[in-house]
């Protein structure tokens, strides 16, 4: 697990994962902290995944400190998530 000071969101992915390569670099652009968990070397964060998915192991899945949950979401989206308005 990678986690950085006060993460906003839990970003479960795997190495391979184009979309989770995405995601991180626009959400390091953005200045959105996050924890990386992988799913393959967490069993646990595997089964997260899997419920939060109906049972697929789709990533990236974001889990917020409110217990939602978004899979492969837009910049956009997790920004509306967190309460974040785009810049002008």
């Amino acid at each position: 697990m990678t986690a950085t000071p006060s993460s906003a969101v839990t970003m479960y992915t795997t190495q391979w994962c184009g979309y989770c390569v995405r995601l991180k670099k626009l959400m390091q652009r953005e200045g959105i902290n996050y924890a990386e968990v992988d799913i393959e070397h967490d069993a646990q964060a595997a089964d997260l995944v899997m419920a939060a998915n109906g049972g697929n192991r789709t990533v990236p899945t974001l889990v917020f400190p409110d217990g939602t949950a978004l899979t492969n979401p837009s910049i956009d989206q997790v920004r509306a998530q967190l309460g974040q308005q785009p810049e002008a």
